[in-house]
């Protein structure tokens, strides 16, 4: 179900994102704080011998280490960071903006993770369905953000939003589009000794929802 208008899905610079994203960025776009709870989350929610999807990733993706994997498979735009990405067992390049369709098959995939990735679809609610596809029976999709982006890459959807807006819109597009009601989980900054920790601190954004049978 169609959710965004196509003003919605402008973005300041449309110019094709495998162009932005050719020179390789090995640097964490989130503090470690976010980093740690994410893995925490992961640790909560992934099963042993599952098989996991880490759509739109780069050179690091959070797991926890000692967790046994049955298969991780990535997705990203840049060669070089997903090859560093030594947790892969597998991973594909493909633009989201021009093409939606996963080439995965139904039901082999059963943890579906983007980290810091949805403010920069164009298109969730096609993506969104193409994920209840690929996603088994009882396979969840773990979304997780703060308030960093790349402005001008981002759709107007996003950087128009307030941060509680933007998790709205989220779910609508996920509750639109097959999945049960997501869980949401917020963890915002404690209050901070001094002015640098507090600007240390990103925000915690996190839905987690499984397919609606």
């Amino acid at each position: 179900m169609e959710v965004l208008n196509n003003y919605q899905r402008k973005k300041l610079d449309e110019s094709n994102d495998e162009e932005f994203y050719s020179d390789p960025k090995f640097v964490y776009h989130l503090d470690s704080n976010f980093r740690q709870y994410l893995s925490g989350v992961y640790e909560n929610e992934i099963a042993d011998f599952s098989t996991v999807l880490d759509l739109m990733s780069s050179w690091d993706s959070y797991l926890p280490k000692g967790k046994k994997y049955k298969k991780v498979i990535g997705h990203g735009l840049n060669k070089q960071e997903l090859e560093k990405n030594k947790i892969f067992d597998s991973y594909w390049i493909q633009n989201f903006n021009l093409n939606q369709e996963i080439p995965l098959d139904n039901e082999s995939v059963d943890y579906c993770l983007m980290v810091a990735a949805w403010q920069y679809l164009q298109y969730p609610e096609n993506l969104t369905k193409e994920i209840l596809r690929i996603l088994s029976d009882q396979g969840k999709i773990i979304i997780a953000f703060s308030n960093r982006a790349f402005w001008h890459k981002a759709p107007y959807i996003w950087t128009s939003s307030t941060e509680e807006e933007r998790v709205k819109y989220v779910r609508k597009v996920l509750i639109s589009n097959g999945f049960n009601e997501p869980r949401i989980i917020k963890k915002f900054n404690e209050p901070a000794l001094n002015i640098f920790n507090f600007l240390n601190k990103d925000p915690f954004y996190c839905l987690i929802a499984t397919k609606n049978k």
